[in-house]
């Protein structure tokens, strides 16, 4: 009798679990999309507090439960987000992006010979435009491309090509209509991503994919050619990240010789503690075919007509024809420590200073082969009321690198030049010593004032030609930013 009790029981127990299972699935299946899977979790919970489900099946139906609808969820995004657009079902979500940035510019030397050059002391005001989008896929591809303002350069086989360096549009000539150039186009494959491993490789006119200071690279310029970047987790503290690209240069119709630029980089980053870290790097450059970078583009005979790339910059040692005389295949080591503080007085959020410098040793030139900087960051602009401000000392030689891709707005004044390039300006480049002095204010998220001041000198002086006493070659330059991003 009590067999049969307990049997009728059991089966009692089993048909009302069974029940209430199947209301449990019904319950699911009738939430709408958004709101089931914590409808799921409740209703699970609930099973378990009454003792019908163990943990160890609650554990499973909720795994199940997140599986179901997460798929589901995606699903449905991907249908509606192609309804919504008119884009394949293979694109994920797109990302409209850019900012305006409006400029005042002052250059100024103690030169004696200004009062009777025409390029004394100058003043511009400028703006620069930037609106890209980002296009994102399944397999997780990406497309994106930028187009940006700029001045032509007025020089070289494609004058009226934007300038490799910068953005900025020069408000003159009478209110003129304003270039728009393309100012990034690439395609993105991250085929590893899973949180240890990161690999991506990039294809056409992209940022730059090293992790390089101004020394080495203009803020503004947009390589054009192939990169691979990774990562590895080390652990929570540790992380290595490796890079690698291959851009070109110039294409030279009568020659397969074109110049390209080669270079590889290795970096530790460490977060020793909640407060103190650190980064340690190496780098590897290498341009190959520089005769086809000068200013006769590599003819034979040299021919001042053949172009070659823009001449923006300065500095480098070059022979009669404008061409370069030496290699530039430098390596790089930088490093950096940031401490962390809790406060800082008139700062909202924790307040980083930051200790970083780089060195650079050009083996490719017989001297003047060397550059190097060293600075100091206070604070971390970008967020509304944050601000920064920095200190940095360069001097960077003749040929330690090619003088075509770094800042040029760090500049100095030339009196009188060898080559074919302008005489009586101020000119960006190598040969140049000198301070760097930044402030950054955010007055919203969305709106950012900045300070910038230069105070260089040529390492080489140029002679001043015609003009009584010691030559001088030193510059200040002067730029107050106001720059809204979206």
């Amino acid at each position: 009798m009590v067999n049969q009790k307990s049997m009728k029981k059991n089966k009692t127990y089993k048909t009302t679990r069974a029940a209430l299972y199947t209301g449990a699935a019904a319950l699911m299946a009738l939430t709408p999309q958004l709101r089931a899977q914590p409808s799921s979790d409740a209703l699970i919970n609930k099973l378990e507090q009454k003792g019908v489900l163990t943990a160890e099946e609650a554990k499973e139906l909720r795994e199940e439960s997140r599986q179901d609808f997460n798929n589901n969820f995606t699903n449905s995004f991907d249908k509606a987000f192609g309804k919504i657009t008119g884009m394949p079902d293979w694109v994920t979500g797109y990302k409209l992006y850019g900012d305006f940035r409006g400029r005042y510019d002052k250059m100024s030397t103690d030169n004696p010979g200004t009062q009777t050059l025409s390029a004394a002391d100058r003043d511009r005001l400028r703006y620069r435009l930037r609106v890209g989008l980002q296009v994102n896929m399944k397999d997780d591809l990406q497309v994106g491309f930028r187009l940006g303002s700029g001045d032509a350069t007025g020089v070289g086989t494609q004058s009226s090509a934007g300038s490799p360096l910068s953005n900025n549009s020069t408000l003159q000539d009478n209110g003129t209509k304003k270039f728009i150039y393309v100012d990034a186009a690439y395609g993105k494959w991250t085929a590893i991503n899973d949180g240890v491993w990161m690999l991506a490789a990039t294809i056409g006119k992209m940022d730059q994919p090293f992790q390089a200071s101004y020394m080495l690279f203009d803020p503004d310029y947009t390589p054009e050619g192939a990169a691979v970047q990774s990562s590895y987790k080390i652990n929570d503290k540790h992380s290595l990240a490796l890079n690698g690209a291959a851009f070109v240069l110039d294409e030279v119709a009568a020659s397969a010789r074109d110049p390209f630029m080669y270079g590889a980089q290795l970096i530790w980053n460490a977060n020793w503690t909640p407060k103190i870290a650190s980064s340690l790097g190496v780098s590897a450059f290498d341009i190959v075919n520089r005769e086809a970078l000068g200013l006769s583009g590599g003819a034979n005979p040299p021919n001042i007509n053949a172009g070659g790339v823009p001449n923006v910059n300065q500095g480098n040692t070059r022979d009669r024809f404008g061409d370069l005389v030496y290699n530039y295949n430098p390596i790089v080591v930088s490093a950096s420590a940031t401490y962390t503080l809790d406060t800082f007085p008139l700062y909202k959020g924790k307040f980083p200073i930051k200790l970083a410098g780089e060195y650079m040793n050009n083996p490719g030139a017989p001297d003047h082969n060397e550059g190097a900087w060293a600075g100091m960051t206070f604070g971390k602009s970008g967020k509304r009321g944050t601000w920064d401000v920095s200190y940095r000392y360069q001097y960077l030689e003749a040929d330690a690198w090619y003088d075509e891709l770094v800042d040029d707005d760090n500049i100095a004044f030339y009196s009188n030049t060898t080559t074919a390039l302008a005489k009586n300006s101020f000119i960006g480049g190598t040969n140049i010593k000198g301070h760097l002095i930044k402030f950054n204010y955010s007055i919203t998220d969305a709106l950012t004032f900045s300070l910038t001041t230069y105070i260089n000198d040529l390492i080489k002086p140029s002679l001043n030609s015609g003009v009584l006493g010691e030559p001088r070659n030193d510059a200040i330059h002067v730029m107050a930013d106001v720059m809204w991003k979206f």
